[in-house]
């Protein structure tokens, strides 16, 4: 417009695609630090031979290969050798292993059909089969391509809340999934020129902050601020301070268009899957990325400090700072299990999840997390939690004072904050490799460990999706809101029985319950349960733990 500058940028898919198409210049380019070492770890993971192959055709013939596990006819999803034997034995028997993941979306479509599957055994069994197609699969692969393209997340602090916007700049927010769109607009937005165009037309410069995954995924790898999560996308733009708010999928209500309208806000579009009303639509490709990506007040004093970017890798960096090196292993979540299994911590909870607008917004995940840590149980989130906890301020070092005396003495000791970030909603299959790399390290069964999921405020469809390959995986998931499954009593049982259906299959179930306190207090048992069975506490030394 005239009086303000505006960066709109690209959309690509967060399969493969765009992995496919970049080019040496878009990897060395726009990468925040493309972790090389990444890909030729999983290139060697998956039988791709490395020696002597320039980086960049290893690049592209492992995007291929990552595109194949969409419709390959025969096979099981590579990264499920990930897991623990004891966690691919019980895929296995089940008939639940992921073959090509669209096989599994249609199979469950065609499934669900009229006049097809009535049987609800087959039916809960092809969720669980589609479920692990994401989390084993596409969000996996989703994950670790992106590491590859814009450097593997490391620990790095950054600001929360709908404060972090200027008055004095050009405020341009991102806003969905997909972090190839994020990449490129920070990328220009500290582009010189565009930096010149901002003060030139009486800005100061130019602050670029997110909303959902978008945000998760910049603030991971760049420090970028969060403004706010699901529910707060509205109120980046009623603070008359956002330029431009720029999307690209999932999450993004109809309603920014005309609210934009009421302001200065340009409401700009970018993917042709989420296409909207009274918005500016402009589509890139992978080809043409930086020539087009520069063609495109009242703000609360609310403003919280955040440490973000736990990745697997960054996790067992930290606890490599704490390990004796005259006698421990590097690179193992050994001195977690170490502080676990002393008792020092009773377990862990992976919170995750959307905000819903039936239930008062971040409420459940604030509340749950604040039990949580002060009886010493400590708390990886992703998504719209992370963004619930970083805004209450629950991501910040000085945080530990919510902890019991265990989980306090760790955060001073390691340097982290009580509450980890690990990333988006895709993201979350970074949760499911530090289980498995738990067990592993462990000698146990995922279903051993003490630990919990839970999704206390799920919304969206593919939380449903989330939750079935968290359960799949051998973790009990907790959810605060009821599922679309209670008029049948024969799919509860399944779902949620303690003996049939999910539970023996996989050796793990969903528990709803929509009382928060009263969840809280269920995974709480389930974590007291499971110390109790790995010999860490006797009821008879310390009958508090049985109450």
């Amino acid at each position: 417009s005239s009086d303000t500058a505006t960066i709109a940028l690209p959309e690509y898919a967060i399969q493969p695609h765009y992995r496919y198409s970049a080019t040496g210049d878009d990897l060395a380019q726009h990468g925040a630090g493309p972790d090389r070492g990444k890909l030729i770890r999983i290139a060697k993971e998956w039988g791709v031979e490395t020696e002597g192959k320039d980086i960049y055709d290893l690049a592209h013939e492992m995007a291929e290969i990552g595109l194949l596990e969409y419709g390959k006819p025969f096979g099981v999803q590579r990264f499920l050798k990930r897991a623990p034997e004891h966690t691919q034995k019980l895929w296995h028997e089940a008939g639940i292993e992921p073959r090509a993941i669209d096989r599994e979306v249609s199979t469950a479509l065609h499934m669900t059909h009229m006049g097809c599957s009535s049987l609800p055994e087959a039916l809960i069994r092809q969720a669980l089969r589609a479920g692990l197609s994401d989390g084993w699969g596409g969000s996996m692969m989703g994950t670790e391509f992106s590491d590859v393209m814009f450097g593997t997340p490391k620990p790095i602090d950054t600001t929360a809340n709908i404060g972090v916007m200027e008055k004095d700049n050009v405020n341009i927010v991102v806003h969905g999934h997909d972090p190839s769109l994020s990449e490129m607009v920070v990328y220009y937005a500290n582009d010189p020129e565009m930096i010149a165009y901002a003060k030139s037309v009486g800005a100061k410069g130019i602050t670029i902050s997110g909303v959902c995954c978008t945000s998760n995924e910049v603030t991971m790898r760049h420090g970028i601020p969060m403004a706010g999560n699901f529910l707060n996308q509205e109120n980046v733009v009623l603070t008359g301070a956002c330029e431009a708010i720029v999307v690209d999928v999932q999450c993004i209500f109809p309603a920014l268009g005309p609210l934009s309208k009421c302001f200065h806000t340009k409401f700009i579009t970018t993917s042709p899957i989420a296409r909207m009303p009274d918005s500016e639509f402009i589509q890139f490709h992978a080809e043409t990325a930086g020539e087009n990506a520069k063609a495109m007040v009242n703000i609360p004093s609310m403003k919280q400090n955040a440490r973000v970017g736990y990745s697997v890798e960054a996790i067992k960096k930290v606890l490599d700072g704490v390990a004796n090196s005259q006698v421990d292993e590097f690179g193992t979540t050994k001195p977690l299990i170490e502080c676990v299994h002393s008792g020092v911590l009773r377990g862990a909870v992976a919170m995750v999840g959307c905000n819903n607008p039936k239930v008062r917004p971040d409420t459940a995940h604030i509340e749950l997390m604040k039990k949580l840590l002060k009886n010493d149980i400590i708390v990886i989130v992703s998504g719209c939690s992370a963004q619930a906890a970083a805004k209450a301020g629950l991501m910040d070092l000085d945080a530990a004072e919510y902890c019991g005396e265990g989980l306090k003495r760790v955060c001073k000791l390691v340097g982290i904050p009580p509450i980890l970030h690990m990333g988006s909603c895709v993201d979350i299959s970074r949760m499911m490799i530090l289980a498995s790399d738990l067990a592993k390290d462990w000698g146990i069964n995922i279903s051993q460990i003490p630990l919990c999921g839970c999704a206390p405020e799920w919304m969206s469809e593919k939380a449903v999706s989330i939750g079935n390959y968290v359960v799949a995986t051998g973790i009990d998931t907790y959810l605060g809101v009821d599922p679309y499954s209670k008029g049948s009593s024969e799919i509860t049982e399944l779902l949620q029985g303690e003996t049939r259906g999910c539970k023996e299959w996989v050796e793990a179930h969903f528990v709803v319950d929509t009382n928060i306190e009263s969840l809280g207090d269920k995974m709480m048992i389930t974590i007291v349960r499971a110390d109790v069975n790995l010999g860490k506490i006797d009821f008879e030394v310390a009958p508090a733990a049985k109450n």
